[in-house]
């Protein structure tokens, strides 16, 4: 099968791999129709996230179709079209029982922290992804839900991570009817949080970037304010200036390692690595909520450590909420949500790429070339 192929960083390839087989009785094999880049896949492909393998294949945004199935596999069958959620969860450890399917216990029993992530490095399980033609899927009765009939392609994969994370940020943020909600990263997550805010009564949406393209899609598709950072002196200040120097009810961080805007984070998170990636939207969160108010994070940060203002949280009386998105839990609210046209999530989505161009598709996304928001891969046993 066709593959994408980690050489090293910034450096991917099509290539052949094997189809995957069954391993285990719970496991299923899926054909995938649709897979994403995601903008967490460029924190592995710029080398920021640790154990990240030569060989591996990346992508945990994919969906498909059930080609076979594993003897202790009973929920779905072959032939069925399915959304995977980027979470790898057993459905039975004591985290995925309080619907914590991010931090699933067993899938990446080794780590302390995070659950397994298809396609994310050997610290979120070593699992391969769904930037190719076929994926093996673990606990295939528990994370695989079937697409609604008449639902497009496009809107299911976006159903995988990039809507649920964007929902649960603003979920996280606990926002009250009439609140200002300030968010840093107009990518894709972004401006998913900025659309959901309003479903949980937002009175003022704010989105701050630098790429100005990215801040126009997100004014007319979120219908929030939008921001270049690198027209303001301080985003703090400017946030603070805006809500009668009172700060924000809420602050998401939608950006996470890679954020640009300070030169002493770049450098030690970005460049030499001493810290886990460039705390610097964290930072602007932090400083710009009002006192006792709500910083949700949803922007990916790699083990273990960062140069976080921790002293301004507890003096401000802060509330941080952070998670992987728990994409099972949301899945049903979600896709009543896009039935209904309350959500349009292929909207988001900008380039339809050949997966044989994979390495085109992750230069183009990474350098922000072609007004790039959402790029999606298309293989080609998505034809047969």
């Amino acid at each position: 099968m066709l593959a994408m192929n980690y050489r090293g960083p910034k450096r991917v390839r099509i290539d052949q791999k094997p189809i995957p087989e069954i391993l285990h009785p719970e496991d299923a094999i899926v054909r995938v129709v649709r897979s994403c880049i995601c903008g967490s896949d460029l924190h592995l492909y710029n080398g920021n996230v640790p154990d990240t393998r030569v060989g591996s294949t990346f992508g945990h945004e994919f969906v498909g179709i059930v080609e076979e199935i594993g003897s202790d596999v009973h929920k779905l069958k072959v032939g069925d079209k399915v959304i995977v959620p980027f979470n790898i969860s057993c459905g039975r450890c004591a985290f995925c029982k309080q619907e914590l399917y991010g931090n699933c216990h067993e899938s990446n029993s080794q780590a302390t922290a995070v659950g397994a992530i298809f396609g994310y490095s050997h610290t979120a399980g070593g699992y391969n992804g769904g930037q190719a033609e076929y994926v093996r899927v673990p606990y295939a009765d528990v994370g695989p839900t079937i697409i609604p009939e008449g639902m497009d392609w496009d809107d299911a994969v976006l159903l995988t991570d990039v809507v649920p994370t964007g929902y649960q940020a603003a979920e996280m943020a606990g926002i009250q009817k009439g609140d200002t909600v300030v968010i840093f990263g107009a990518g894709p997550i972004g401006i998913m949080a900025a659309r959901c805010s309003w479903l949980f009564g937002a009175g003022r949406v704010i989105i701050i970037d630098k790429e100005d393209y990215r801040l126009e899609f997100a004014r007319n598709y979120s219908q929030c304010e939008a921001y270049n950072f690198m027209d303001m002196e301080d985003p703090v200040v400017f946030v603070k200036k805006t809500t009668d120097w009172m700060g924000a009810d809420v602050c998401i961080d939608a950006v996470g390692a890679e954020a640009a805007g300070n030169v002493l984070q770049t450098i030690t998170g970005r460049k030499l690595l001493l810290q886990a990636g460039s705390a610097t939207a964290l930072h602007w969160a932090i400083n710009s909520v009002k006192k006792g108010g709500i910083v949700s994070i949803v922007g990916v940060y790699g083990p273990t450590d960062n140069l976080v203002p921790i002293g301004n949280v507890v003096n401000k009386g802060i509330t941080i909420r952070a998670n992987q998105a728990s994409v099972k839990r949301l899945l049903p609210r979600l896709i009543d949500h896009v039935q209904n046209g309350i959500i349009k999530p292929k909207q988001l989505i900008t380039h339809r790429v050949p997966l044989e161009e994979v390495a085109d598709a992750y230069r183009m996304f990474s350098e922000k070339l072609d007004n790039c928001i959402k790029p999606v891969l298309i293989p080609p046993s998505a034809h047969e």
